[in-house]
């Protein structure tokens, strides 16, 4: 397998694209740690799955915007994983508004999820991943960091910011070995999106070219593609998940 004797931490783990990836990596020959924000019967049922395919899997709550919880938890990871190769941030939240009514705690709570939290993990993995002389960094944007979408400014400038980062820090990392890259779905299906009003799913759904909304396990190869070899010449990359949604 690809991924084989790999060890992979990934954020938001418990649900949603989160679970899609750390399923996928696992099938793929990785052994996963994860952390979330939610019901520990959550994160239980997943690391189940996980040891159920023969892989050695961890997980916590923890929350993101936190950096000395990040730290202290991916220190923990790689110790009981015996090391760190992929890092993948796909943890986030959303807390709508028109921005003439977005509070300020909407708007901090995106941010230090999303953004943050996205930040927290990568400062926090940088220096095992360049200590061992490579891996992968595969970081969950959005269509809607590139485009902006109506009553989501703060969702949308914390997928944005998460870009940037990725290109920063894909400079900063690659003569260690690292690549980092982001992926940038559409609307998925998903609990998340479950929650949004029909008339957005529907107008989402008529954009996409495809006339399909996209599924966590799309997302979930194209993050295992990344954290492959076959991806190893490629970093600071975009890649739109999306079903020419954005088109």
């Amino acid at each position: 397998m690809e991924l084989s004797g790999k060890k992979a931490l990934v954020t938001g783990g418990s649900r949603g694209i989160g679970k899609a990836i750390c399923l996928e990596l696992a099938r793929r020959g990785a052994d996963v740690a994860f952390d979330y924000q939610g019901a520990p019967a959550e994160g239980d049922a997943v690391v189940a799955e996980l040891r159920a395919l023969g892989r050695r899997a961890l997980c916590a709550v923890v929350d993101a915007a936190d950096g000395r919880a990040v730290e202290a938890f991916v220190q923990r990871a790689a110790a009981e994983l015996s090391g760190l190769d992929i890092l993948v941030n796909n943890a986030g939240i959303t807390a709508d508004g028109v921005l003439w009514k977005l509070t300020d705690k909407q708007f901090d709570d995106v941010i230090g999820v999303n953004l943050k939290g996205t930040f927290n993990h990568m400062r926090a993995a940088a220096g095992l991943l360049r200590k061992a002389g490579g891996g992968r960094i595969v970081n969950i944007s959005s269509i809607n960091g590139l485009r902006g979408k109506f009553g989501q400014s703060n969702y949308c400038a914390s997928k944005a910011g998460i870009i940037g980062l990725t290109k920063a820090a894909a400079r900063e990392l690659g003569a260690s070995g690292v690549t980092v890259n982001c992926v940038a779905p559409g609307m998925i299906e998903t609990e998340m999106a479950a929650s949004v009003p029909e008339e957005f799913r529907a107008k989402a759904l008529a954009e996409t070219l495809l006339n399909r909304l996209g599924r966590p396990e799309d997302v979930a190869w194209a993050v295992a593609f990344l954290c492959g070899e076959q991806a190893r010449h490629i970093t600071g990359q975009v890649i739109q998940v999306d079903g020419g949604q954005y088109l």
